[in-house]
């Protein structure tokens, strides 16, 4: 046995630069996670939620804190925990309203073998789940996107549905405060060269869109079942964002994770189940079983589908591991003795 053991610590502009700066390559480690927990080969428990309060709404006014561990395998080969903390106030401080920590345990051993910030990471992935529905469920000629929440989760939608839908020409960008959506329209449309449009009024911009993102922290639907036409994705990244009739008027209904979504019990197909409205056999799919082929996505330009995804640790894991591996190849990051 070794008279000591290490850990080796990742500053947040180390794993970035090893992993999360690279969407294409986010996007590509989380299709993998939900391929490999699709074929059996990854462990994704519920995630432990240590809440302020006792109401959705509290959660959104004093925070919470996730613990989210998993194992991936494949070529990852990794058991970890995701450890989140957000509060939507942060921003009164100047403070991001979510900041990670990522510890990587040896899957044999059970050691801790590394430990890394996880925002970006978090943000990444978050965004890279949007992209690969976009890719799987959307029209492949998607022209027009709308985007509810001008956020860190906004942006990287937008990064990872421009990647899967590069045919994308307008998004539109609603925001509760009004500036921040003016903020993310200047931003993003000299980024990535197109025409973002920052708008108050949703209904006519969600009518012709062939996406709707939501990445929000509300509490009450914003998007309604009138404003969608036949083709949309409709793509419900957070809480309880749109109706019921939104869902019921879906031809299909795809997940990450069922089992967790209605643990988590927040987004607006999760409340249904809870309250009757939903059953286990009306969930068309895992986006999993889709990637490995073994249910279709869009089948038609005419499908109406909603997306729900809950985020599993797995996702960050993978990422966090791919930036592991390569750190210790080429010798960054600080090793920290812990036990001797």
């Amino acid at each position: 046995m070794s008279d000591k053991l290490e850990i080796l610590f990742l500053s947040n502009k180390q794993v970035n630069t090893l992993a999360a700066d690279n969407m294409s390559e986010v996007m590509h480690d989380v299709e993998r996670v939900l391929s490999l927990l699709d074929e059996g080969n990854a462990i994704s428990p519920n995630k432990a939620v240590l809440s302020w309060g006792t109401t959705i709404e509290d959660e959104n006014k004093f925070g919470r804190i996730n613990a989210m561990p998993g194992y991936i395998g494949g070529e990852y080969d990794m058991a970890g925990i995701k450890w989140i903390g957000s509060n939507p106030q942060n921003y009164k401080l100047g403070l991001p309203r979510a900041t990670v920590l990522v510890v990587l345990n040896n899957p044999i051993t059970k050691i801790p073998v590394a430990v890394s910030d996880g925002t970006t990471v978090s943000a990444k992935r978050t965004g890279a789940v949007g992209g690969i529905a976009a890719k799987y469920l959307s029209v492949s000629n998607a022209t027009n996107l709308t985007i509810f929440g001008a956020g860190a989760q906004g942006r990287t939608q937008l990064e990872a549905i421009l990647l899967a839908r590069p045919t994308i020409k307008n998004v539109y960008i609603n925001d509760a405060f009004f500036e921040k959506a003016q903020e993310f329209a200047e931003e993003m449309g000299k980024k990535y060269g197109i025409t973002v449009t920052p708008i108050k009024e949703p209904e006519q911009y969600c009518s012709k869109s062939e996406i709707i993102v939501t990445v929000t922290t509300a509490t009450e639907p914003i998007v309604e079942a009138s404003w969608i036409k036949p083709g949309t994705l409709m793509v419900n990244m957070a809480d309880y964002e749109f109706t019921y009739d939104c869902v019921k008027m879906a031809n299909k209904i795809v997940v990450d994770n069922w089992e967790n979504i209605k643990h988590r019990k927040i987004s607006t197909v999760a409340l249904m189940y809870h309250e009757g409205l939903i059953k286990d056999e009306d969930i068309t799919a895992h986006i999993g079983e889709i990637i490995n082929g073994k249910k279709p996505g869009r089948e038609n330009d005419e499908e109406i589908i909603y997306f729900n995804a809950v985020g599993m640790g797995i996702e960050d894991i993978a990422v966090v591991t791919r930036a592991y591996k390569k750190a210790m190849a080429q010798g960054i990051g600080t090793k920290v003795t812990y036990w001797e």
